[in-house]
């Protein structure tokens, strides 16, 4: 019993001095400034690249839009434990039918979104899929792996700044993530609306319908090839059977025409 108890000690002191020994050789602070320099790339990316878009686009200020998006919006974000003020919402006219997530929670909504929603839980849809992707840190992960973080550095640092802010502006906003980070923020939007007691079948309509026309541009990235987007579609159609869901309209049909006529998509 002795000998037991004593076998015992010693293997508790080889597993702490090995636990403290390993501990020992990680560099903390080499780990907190890797971490402090891409979070303040990612600030300087955001702020760069929106600067660069709102030079070039034409943005809608009108309070009473932004007032019908924080409605839709706040819901999700209320429900679902998400910090409003963190993020970023940009309302820009545009036919395009697009939203796209930028690094530091910056959300870009094109009116070409707005006007082909009928209905405003598809709009919410799209937009709880970006704010997944920003919750995610997809935005950085995707940037990471197909430009490289030295590459991201040197856009902030000013060498051939323009041409990079360029680059990344066109891969965020007309290329697709990989499959599984798609897949993953349109799961993760139905969890945001199921909570929000908001209908989710709105978006699987949505992303069927669209992925049956052929007017879309050749780089709009939210529905990429229609085998796969009836696939998405049917994914969210399938994980919501049977649930019993509150569907809870937040803006009234009159109030949901009004803002579409109010971003001039009506």
């Amino acid at each position: 019993m002795v000998n037991k108890t004593i076998t015992q000690g010693i293997i508790i002191l080889v597993l702490f001095f090995g636990i403290w020994f390993g501990l020992s050789r990680l560099d903390f602070m080499r780990y907190f400034h890797v971490s402090e320099a891409r979070n303040n790339t990612e600030k300087k990316l955001g702020d760069l690249i929106w600067g660069q878009i709102s030079e070039t686009e034409t943005i809608i200020r009108n309070d009473s839009v932004i007032k019908a998006v924080d409605k839709l919006i706040v819901p999700i974000c209320e429900k679902n434990g998400i910090q409003r003020d963190s993020l970023k919402i940009h309302i820009i006219k545009n036919e395009e039918v697009n939203a796209f997530a930028l690094p530091d929670n910056h959300l870009v909504i094109y009116t070409g979104l707005i006007n082909k929603c009928d209905k405003q839980e598809a709009f919410q849809g799209v937009i709880g899929h970006e704010i997944a992707h920003l919750e995610n840190n997809h935005v950085m992960k995707k940037l990471s792996k197909e430009i490289g973080l030295s590459v991201l550095l040197a856009a902030t640092t000013g060498r051939e700044a323009g041409t990079i802010l360029s680059e990344i502006f066109h891969l965020l906003s007309s290329s697709a993530y990989d499959r599984s980070l798609e897949e993953e923020a349109d799961m993760q939007s139905v969890h945001y609306l199921i909570k929000a007691n908001i209908d989710p079948v709105p978006l699987a309509d949505f992303m069927y319908q669209l992925s049956m026309e052929h007017k879309l541009p050749d780089n709009f990235y939210w529905i990429s090839t229609h085998p796969e987007s009836e696939a998405r579609a049917k994914k969210i159609l399938d994980h919501i059977k049977g649930k019993k869901i509150k569907k809870q309209q937040i803006l009234k049909d009159a109030e949901w025409l009004d803002f579409k006529k109010m971003t001039g998509t009506l």
